[in-house]
């Protein structure tokens, strides 16, 4: 059974989490604070909490951001476009096939063959969509998957990143998968992660919210390698 919060942040926008089974992955519905516009985040196995969520705050969401193809993050999509027909649907371009090849985003090997509708749009690392009105920086971090990306929200303070399975609470992203690299992971949260103010507040795919200063100093499996 799904499980929403609405996690703290700053005070102009809200960040609503809805946990679905069965792989506790986090869907993200977020939004400027009194705006109409939303964006959601990566939909799970239970989008009808999502559409409620969104329906019962009379929100109209602009477009579905995709961290990555796997099927416990794209579970949703379909019944979002049900709800919404023409939501774009947006996933970095190495992932984009994942979307309609059950093998690769992983459904097959559980059992069942999910599909998604396929991308409106692929995203490079570096692109800067403006959405909903949040200035979003997409920032490619392959390893657990070879498409996978992260949205970086800069025009908030702190900055919020939406960050799938690269980073989590104290631990990384499966790198065992047919196209993970737990180099190019590690590198990917040293680079394009670790690099951000301490205060940068990441939305992982699984598990509770943390800070890239958290993960700084205590991740046991991605240290920080800066220069002291």
């Amino acid at each position: 059974m799904a499980v929403s919060a609405v996690l703290p942040t700053q005070p102009d926008v809200v960040v609503a989490r809805i946990e679905s089974a069965p792989f506790g992955e986090n869907t993200y519905v977020f939004s400027r604070r009194g705006g109409r516009e939303c964006l959601v985040v990566d939909p799970g196995f239970e989008p009808d909490a999502v559409i409620d969520w969104i329906d019962e705050r009379g929100l109209a969401p602009v477009a579905i951001l995709l961290t990555h193809g796997h099927s416990d993050h794209i579970a949703g999509n379909a019944a979002l476009r049900d709800r919404w027909p023409g939501l774009p649907l947006l996933i970095g371009r190495d992932d984009a096939a994942k979307l309609t090849d059950p093998a690769g985003n992983l459904s097959g090997g559980f059992g069942f063959a999910l599909v998604s509708p396929p991308a409106d749009r692929l995203l490079a690392d570096g692109e800067t969509p403006a959405l909903a009105g949040f200035a979003i920086t997409v920032v490619a971090i392959p390893g657990h998957s070879r498409g996978h990306v992260v949205f970086r929200i800069d025009d908030t303070s702190p900055r919020l990143v939406f960050g799938g399975d690269v980073l989590f609470q104290e631990g990384i992203g499966r790198t065992d998968f047919a196209d993970g690299d737990f180099a190019a992971l590690a590198a990917g949260i040293r680079g394009g992660l670790y690099t951000l103010p301490d205060d940068t507040v990441v939305y992982p795919g699984h598990g509770e919210m943390t800070t890239v200063g958290h993960e700084r100093r205590h991740n046991p499996f991605v240290a920080d390698r800066s220069p002291t």
